[in-house]
């Protein structure tokens, strides 16, 4: 849908706010911690996140007049432990590039975008997932696209698809908002944004590249969005049943426990425990990997958007 088509969302889409009770019980959670999740941490580093001059006039619906995604944060290249609970702190984080635009447990990229905006899939492949966890990035979809690889689409207002269905390159996933903890939070000063977990082997990765590496971004790392296309294959996933079951067993949540237990398709299982791992690695004893031998970085990703809103993505640090 282009930009100038954006459907009129209501605030408790936007935000993620029904039901309210369950949302807002999530939300606390997230801040206080639970029996196996320390406290959320915060401190006056935590500041760096807001930006009124980037978040006001995308909540008014502004954009870009080049089209460009405004990068608001990167994935943080040196994440704490997963049993030091989550911090928003800017602390040891550092970016591919060596710079802060990152905190300390930030697992994604964040695209500054107005609510409503349509998301795309950034690859062909099968939807695993589709849920809201307010308390870690509010309503989600997370595509399983072949190959060991999953993205995960976070703080958005709808969905539009389903567990289970096969999805096209640039298909459109849902609708951009800011649900969760953070949009509540730190509504307005926050800007809203897409944030896009990439997962490959089962754990978080940042699919720009570093100096020696190999960008998982098919146009390296200033990524474009894809033109809508035919079906395209996928290539089978590495995990192994039997590495499955160890990671499964290291959960010490009951609950957790039990829900993977109750999933019999070990491709569903894999990508269930990846989600699990990478937004709760602390209720897990350990972290025992999912395959035998790392999947080698291959450039597959486009941008999550639609060709006919955005051309292409801007840092925020170097944005004027």
């Amino acid at each position: 849908m282009p930009a100038s088509a954006r459907p009129r969302l209501r605030p408790s889409e936007i935000f993620g706010l029904s039901p309210l009770m369950p949302a807002l019980r999530q939300c606390w959670t997230g801040i206080a911690g639970d029996a196996l999740a320390p406290p959320t941490r915060f401190g006056t580093s935590s500041l760096a996140i807001l930006s009124p001059r980037l978040a006001l006039p995308l909540w008014a619906g502004q954009r870009r007049a080049d089209r460009r995604v405004v990068v608001s944060q990167l994935p943080n290249r040196q994440s704490p432990p997963p049993d030091a609970g989550y911090s928003v702190r800017v602390t040891f984080a550092r970016d591919y590039r060596g710079r802060r635009l990152t905190y300390d447990s930030h697992v994604g990229t964040d695209f500054a975008v107005p609510p409503g905006t349509t998301i795309v899939a950034a690859a062909a492949g099968v939807v695993r997932a589709v849920r809201t966890d307010m308390q870690r990035g509010g309503l989600k979809v997370c595509v399983d696209h072949g190959g060991g690889l999953l993205t995960m689409s976070c703080h958005l207002s709808r969905a539009s698809v389903r567990v289970g269905q096969r999805v096209e390159r640039a298909e459109p996933l849902g609708l951009s908002g800011m649900s969760g903890l953070d949009g509540i939070l730190f509504f307005p000063w926050l800007a809203p944004h897409l944030h896009f977990t990439v997962m490959l082997d089962g754990e978080a990765v940042c699919p720009f590249a570093a100096e020696g590496e190999t960008s998982l971004w098919r146009a390296g790392n200033q990524p474009v969005p894809a033109p809508r296309q035919g079906a395209e294959q996928t290539p089978a996933n590495p995990f192994e049943p039997a590495r499955l079951r160890d990671a499964l067993a290291a959960c010490r949540d009951p609950e957790l426990r039990s829900q993977l237990e109750r999933i019999d398709d070990p491709e569903q299982l894999a990508a269930e425990l990846s989600i699990a791992r990478v937004l709760g690695g602390f209720r897990f004893e350990s972290l025992p990997p999912l395959v035998s031998a790392p999947t080698p970085r291959t450039p597959r990703l486009d941008l999550p958007f639609a060709a006919a809103d955005w051309e292409g993505i801007v840092y925020a640090d170097d944005a004027g």
